[in-house]
């Protein structure tokens, strides 16, 4: 999604759609297409016109790098000295962003699109849980669409539903692969910008291919042993819909860290909203365990999933803590197995429990000799 295309001064404009090391592609607006193309077609003295708006491989100026102005993907630019021809420019100005995330690194998203696949690889809640919490921790709007939907029946189909409307959620249904309900899907992301997240193998690059014929994105398969998908997407694109809008494809992940404050975790539960719009809990600081006259603590079915991401909000809490403290007695071990918990342990004084080494051993051992003779 573009804004205005020049500003007062008549500066060019366009989306940072790409970055590649230290070079932004740059997709510029309409009006700044149309400019560059009979610019390049006098230059040229060709007959044939550009494509418009083009894409211009940019630099930034070194003004910005010694502010420390960093540019990302979807930020809005202004570009100076273009060459049309030759497809080259220089950004000379980053303008004030709406929104920014850092995991990814995007600016100017609108709203955040969860795929997941409701089967092969079968949906997870405890994992879909995870993500929909990272997502709504962004304070962006959060839409849900279940791929693969052609593979349950439809009371199947009938029973998830109802399960995460008691969460919170609408969900859409789709089958990329035999075209159901994707257009719908598309009218949601119009003239928005758009980060699609979710699991490897859900379909996510498929359908960005579907929506989008020009992002020709790598499709994997996925893993029979393991019942997971294989990880296709490297780096952070937006790619622009026919409909108008961009959608934003981002490397996969499979477990979202839970950095959030603890005392903000509940509010990223669109249930436990529900609860504290009504009443209060008797303490301003409650986090929903074991407190008296929790409103929050009840048997709603995610209530599992809250106290463990609280445990895990904390020990991140409390391992930034330990970091700032060097004198600190305890140290977080992370355990092998399980769902990525971890635990704190008491830190051995630094050096005392220490091997000593067979060189100082020796030269310990030389000492004593001399000291002997």
């Amino acid at each position: 999604m573009t804004g205005e295309i020049f500003d007062v001064t008549g500066q060019l404009l366009g989306t940072v759609v790409a970055v590649q090391a230290n070079f932004y592609r740059v997709q510029m607006d309409q009006e700044a297409g149309e400019q560059g193309s009979r610019g390049a077609e006098e230059k040229l003295d060709l007959n044939a016109s550009l494509p418009s708006p083009p894409l211009l491989l940019c630099t930034r100026r070194t003004r910005l790098k010694k502010i420390g102005q960093q540019v990302m993907v979807g930020d809005r630019v202004v570009v100076e000295e273009p060459d049309w021809a030759g497809g080259r420019g220089a950004i000379a100005e980053v303008l004030p962003r709406q929104s920014e995330l850092d995991r990814p690194a995007i600016a100017n998203v609108n709203q955040i699109l969860l795929v997941f696949a409701v089967a092969d690889p079968p949906l997870e809640p405890y994992q879909l849980s995870r993500f929909l919490i990272k997502a709504e921790s962004t304070g962006l709007d959060v839409l849900l669409c279940l791929n693969k939907s052609d593979l349950i029946s439809p009371q199947e189909q009938q029973k998830v539903s109802d399960r995460l409307l008691g969460w919170g959620y609408q969900p859409i249904f789709i089958s990329v692969k035999d075209g159901i309900n994707t257009e719908q899907a598309a009218r949601y992301l119009s003239n928005k910008i758009t980060v699609i997240a979710g699991p490897s193998g859900v379909g996510k690059s498929s359908l960005i291919n579907t929506l989008i014929d020009t992002a020709k994105l790598r499709v994997g398969e996925v893993s029979g042993k393991l019942a997971r998908g294989r990880h296709t997407t490297r780096h952070t694109e937006l790619f622009e819909l026919p409909s108008g809008g961009m959608l934003a494809d981002t490397p996969g992940f499979n477990q979202p860290d839970m950095d959030c404050v603890p005392e903000e975790l509940i509010h990223y539960f669109p249930e436990a909203r529900k609860r504290l719009a009504v009443a209060s809990c008797r303490f301003s600081d409650c986090l929903h365990r074991d407190e008296p006259e929790c409103v929050v603590r009840g048997d709603w079915e995610r209530y599992e999933h809250y106290l463990e991401f609280l445990d895990a909000a904390i020990a991140h809490q409390t391992q930034l803590h330990q970091q700032a403290d060097p004198e600190s007695t305890m140290k977080l071990k992370s355990k092998s197995k399980g769902k990525g918990q971890s635990q704190y342990e008491p830190k051995l004084e630094s050096k005392k429990y220490r091997r000593i080494s067979r060189k100082t051993q020796l030269q310990d051992l030389q000492e004593l000799y001399r000291d002997e003779e």
